[in-house]
């Protein structure tokens, strides 16, 4: 009780950056505990997602970049996801350094599954707002994101 007092007397002090702070900390952890059912982590299943919506393959390089994650933060990613059979990496036949993640039937089934327990999760948090609250913390939300100067940190 103690500790609810508490909260509730930092969220009445309206400090805004402490308030962005705590709704991410408790969407992050809800996101979490939802996709640790699925054997993998929030950014496996980003990689996950992006593999299976892409029309054209990308190699890791390519796709790290396009996901905003550092080599070593994805192939740590990828090495989990290709233990699991969830992605297979196919080298280059002209540059046996490159390699290309593709998804397995497996993978894209967990992805499926994984994708729409997070939507319901989601969906939860959604539920507590209008939709006309929606729109406005959602553009209020994208406006902060896209910021201004470059994006630095991964999606996730």
């Amino acid at each position: 009780m103690e500790d609810q007092q508490l909260i509730s007397a930092c969220v009445e002090k309206w400090d805004f950056n402490w308030l962005l702070h705590r709704a991410t900390q408790r969407v992050g952890a809800a996101f979490a505990d939802e996709i640790t059912k699925f054997g993998i982590t929030l950014r496996g299943q980003l990689i996950l997602q992006a593999l299976a919506n892409e029309e054209l393959q990308r190699t890791q390089l390519k796709l790290g970049a396009m996901l905003g994650l550092d080599k070593t933060t994805l192939t740590s990613e990828l090495d989990k996801l290709e233990r699991l059979g969830l992605i297979t990496r196919v080298p280059d036949p002209k540059d046996r350094r490159v390699r290309t993640p593709v998804i397995t039937d497996e993978g894209l089934e967990l992805q499926k599954q994984a994708g729409a327990a997070l939507a319901e999760v989601e969906r939860g948090f959604r539920a507590r707002f209008s939709d006309q609250e929606m729109a406005i913390i959602h553009k209020a939300l994208s406006d902060l994101a896209r910021g201004e100067g470059p994006m630095h940190g991964s999606c996730i």
